[in-house]
């Protein structure tokens, strides 16, 4: 599963974003480290409920969804086999 994002310009023209699945390294009150595949970034987690360990979907600095183990496989192989 893939979550694409999609949203209006201001020449109504239709663009898209791609929200990357990562896994939760620390978390300290809303903010947390996240791996993606190596690239850590601080992730803004207010709108989820996730622990260390897990895995999240992130979309421009928030995590939007939390994802089992199998679904981020999923995507990984997909993304991989792209490039």
């Amino acid at each position: 599963m893939l979550n694409f994002i999609t949203s209006r310009s201001a020449q109504d023209k239709i663009g898209m974003c791609l929200a990357i699945p990562g896994k939760i390294i620390s978390i300290k009150n809303q903010l947390a480290t996240v791996d993606f595949q190596g690239v850590k970034k601080e992730i803004n987690v207010s709108l989820v409920d996730v622990k260390k360990g897990e895995f999240v979907m992130v979309h421009a600095g928030f995590a939007i969804e939390k994802m089992e183990k199998e679904q981020v496989k999923y995507i990984k192989s997909i993304i991989e086999n792209k490039k």
